[in-house]
Order: structure tokens, then C-alpha cells, then sequence
């Protein structure tokens, strides 16, 4: 049953965005998102309270890319070129699909909202996979250990957040994806243990 009601919450969620990206927010309707989705506005109401509800789920969205990049890191990749890797596929898929509006409104959602902030959101797939490659550059080694797993991922998910923040700021008016390949290997080489 769980499924299901995942499934129909999902489909909402992916026909939404859809329509958001081809659209953009405004013009987009909460009839449209049902049509789209094959649901019915039962169901619609029944996961969210009105279309700004949905901005919130683009964390779904980035949790969904997360996944299908962690089947892509190999073993013989480093934990600093796994974290640079999925930085540089999401940042890509953001450049490449999310308009700019939309990821504008979410961040300045998250601002301002005394209810659930859905990036900060500890269950999230994005802070478990980024805690497991953390754990595991530790335990190989190649992390330094006089910080936790705990505030490596807070670190990581700041400098996130801050890219995508710059980027909005700017209006966009560079790729964030290759602005992040230049920043994000600098900010994680800090997490590397000293070589002697």
C-alpha cells in the first residue's frame, strides 16, 4: 500500500516538474499537473496543499538523480572524486532542466517557511549517500578524521547550497555545473588527510 501511495506521489511530482520546466511555473495549473500525472485532484489535494506545496518536492527530484548516479561510482573511485562526481551530474542535470525560477523559489521557500525544510531534511537519500561516501573515505583513510561524518556532510551540503544560491543570485548567467568543477575539487581537497 505504501508503494502505491509513493507511486501516485511520485507521478504527481514528475508530471508537475515536467510541466513546470516546458511552462514554467505560473502558467502551469494544478488541472494540468493532474491531467499529466493520471491522477485526480483527490489525490493531488491529498499530498499537497496547493501548487507552491510542490516546490518542496524538487528535493525528490534531486534525491531521485542521486540515486541513478550512485549506480555509476566504482570502488576504485576516491571518496573526494564520488562527492565531485555527483556534484558535477546534479549541478549538470540543474543547467540542464530546472529553470532557474524554480530552484529560486525553493531556496527562498526554504527561507522563509516555519514548517518542513525539505533541503535540510536528514532523511533525505542525498545526505545518506553523501554520509556513506564520507564514512568510507575515513575508514579508508583518505578523509581526515578530526571532524564527523556528521559535519563533513553539514560542510558539503553548505558549499551545495551556496553554489546554487550564487547561481540564482546571478540570474544564472553562468554554467553552475562547470563554476562548481572548478570550486567544489578545491573546497574538498580540505577533507583529504595530509600527504607525506
Amino acid at each position: 500500500m505504501k508503494k502505491t501511495k509513493n507511486l501516485t506521489r511520485n507521478k504527481i511530482v514528475a508530471a508537475a516538474w515536467r510541466l513546470f520546466n516546458e511552462r514554467g511555473y505560473e502558467d502551469t495549473t494544478i488541472d494540468e499537473i493532474v491531467e499529466e500525472s493520471g491522477t485526480s485532484k483527490g489525490s493531488f489535494y491529498h499530498y499537497f496543499e496547493g501548487k507552491d506545496a510542490l516546490l518542496g518536492s524538487l528535493s525528490i527530484v534531486f534525491d531521485e538523480k542521486y540515486e541513478e548516479l550512485k549506480e555509476q561510482l566504482t570502488p576504485e573511485m576516491s571518496a573526494v572524486d564520488k562527492l565531485t562526481f555527483l556534484n558535477r551530474e546534479l549541478f549538470r542535470m540543474i543547467d540542464n532542466s530546472v529553470p532557474l525560477e524554480l530552484l529560486t523559489r525553493l531556496l527562498s521557500s526554504q527561507l522563509i517557511t516555519r514548517s518542513e525544510k525539505h533541503l535540510l531534511d536528514r532523511n533525505r537519500t542525498y545526505f545518506r549517500i553523501i554520509s556513506g561516501i564520507f564514512s568510507e573515505g575515513q575508514e579508508s583513510g583518505e578523509i581526515r578524521t578530526d571532524l564527523t561524518v556528521n559535519e563533513l556532510v553539514r560542510a558539503y551540503a553548505m558549499m551545495e547550497r551556496g553554489l546554487m544560491y550564487d547561481w540564482c543570485l546571478t540570474g544564472g548567467d553562468y554554467s553552475l555545473s562547470r563554476n562548481a568543477g572548478e570550486i567544489m575539487p578545491l573546497f574538498l581537497n580540505g577533507f583529504r588527510t595530509e600527504q607525506k
